[in-house]
């Protein structure tokens, strides 16, 4: 039981690192083509349908890249194409998910406090909401709302709204966030595969097939294109979230969330603007501060059940199963005594405002809702208690283990 604990906690951290990096080369690809798209040069002497080139220079080489609006006259004998870094990254964040928020669900996904539902019923909730979600989004954007994209952009704040409420109302704290950056994802990477690599395939056998490519595609195309470009910083926002809980642990936490939206309008329209040397707009920048402040005021206004409150609450199932373990009741009181000064409700350790990471360990519930973290973090190792705030005894460890 104790090594399959280490082994399961080891494979999150390797799908973590994998969904990190397919991550990096979905964004770095997305942000250079957008910027390269918005910079290129309409040129004397282009070639027949190329609507702009650009000279860049990197790594000690030049290059000399050109655009077809459409596609060029004849097919060239290498094409690259960009879609496995979108895959990659939606594949290991299902997997992530699946390994955190599913299996670890007891802990991470239901907050009994919220909601009365069971991890079964918390985990259809978690897959067909990003399923609903998409299909929302597409039906939208193939209505006559693709004509009118900035009321589009506007319905699709108006979802992501809705999203945030209601899982704030379902998940934890964390969940909650968690859900809607893969909600965001989702509706992303379905953009690149059912739509945008569709499209340029279309493109692609009517070249090959003698026939002139339909330039609808490529306007369909560079809409679902816009809208992940808007989506990709809340998303980066979303994912790193559940290490601050005062993102997700407060009162006001889905609120936060749908002002990091605005705020990834206002950074890429900057950078979209300078990119397409249509001028420098420094009001996005007191735009996006002034929205950052409004998050940090609103995380202040915590979301904690009281000491009664928690004492009073019956244990779930997962919770009785540790709680009723031979040990507890030692493992419980070395928790109590090297840990709770920090990790309570009104911490007493100096300098501290808030448990860290929102972990609350006080009641016997709350020790046995994070039991295996508690074994992972001051039992399997010696992450905690910091070294240099307490020195737990081996003893207490070991009753920990």
């Amino acid at each position: 039981m104790y090594d399959l604990a280490i082994i399961w906690d080891w494979l999150g951290f390797a799908v973590r690192w994998l969904h990190v990096i397919t991550a990096i080369a979905w964004i770095g690809s997305s942000f250079y083509f957008i910027a390269l798209d918005l910079g290129l040069r309409k040129v004397p002497h282009l070639p027949v349908g190329a609507h702009g080139e650009e000279w860049q220079v990197h790594g000690g080489g030049f290059y000399h890249i050109q655009k077809y609006l459409v596609a060029p006259e004849t097919m060239p004998d290498h094409l690259t194409w960009f879609k496995w870094e979108s895959y990659a990254t939606w594949l290991s964040g299902a997997g992530l998910l699946m390994i955190v928020y599913w299996a670890g669900g007891e802990l991470f996904l239901i907050d009994p406090t919220k909601a009365d539902i069971s991890l079964f019923q918390g985990i259809v909730i978690s897959a067909l909401s990003l399923t609903i979600g998409w299909l929302v989004y597409d039906r939208l954007c193939k209505s006559k709302l693709g004509e009118t994209p900035t009321l589009l952009m506007v319905l699709l704040f108006g979802m992501l709204v809705v999203m945030s409420w209601g899982y704030n109302h379902v998940f934890t704290g964390r969940a909650a966030l968690l859900h809607l950056g893969a909600f965001t994802a989702t509706i992303m990477t379905a953009n690149v595969f059912f739509i945008i690599m569709p499209n340029q395939r279309i493109v692609v056998e009517d070249l090959k097939n003698g026939r002139t490519p339909d330039p609808k595609y490529g306007k369909i195309a560079k809409l679902r294109s816009t809208h992940n470009n808007y989506l990709t910083l809340p998303v980066v926002f979303l994912m790193l979230s559940n290490h601050y809980p005062l993102a997700f642990a407060t009162a006001n936490a889905w609120i936060i969330p749908c002002l990091v939206f605005l705020m990834g309008v206002t950074i890429r329209h900057f950078f979209n603007t300078v990119h397409a040397r249509k001028g420098t707009p420094y009001w996005t920048w007191v735009v996006t501060a002034l929205l950052f402040i409004a998050i940090a005021w609103l995380s202040t206004a915590p979301m904690l059940d009281s000491y009664e409150e928690a004492e009073a609450r019956p244990l779930t199932a997962a919770e009785q199963k540790f709680a009723g373990a031979t040990g507890f009741e030692d493992a419980y009181y070395a928790v109590i005594g090297n840990c709770s000064m920090c990790h309570a409700r009104e911490p007493s350790w100096d300098g501290l405002h808030h448990p860290p990471k929102g972990v609350v360990l006080e009641t016997e519930s709350d020790v046995a809702r994070h039991a295996r973290l508690i074994f992972l973090q001051a039992g399997a190792s010696h992450a905690m208690p910091p070294p240099n705030a307490i020195q737990m005894d081996p003893a207490a460890r070991r009753e920990i283990v």
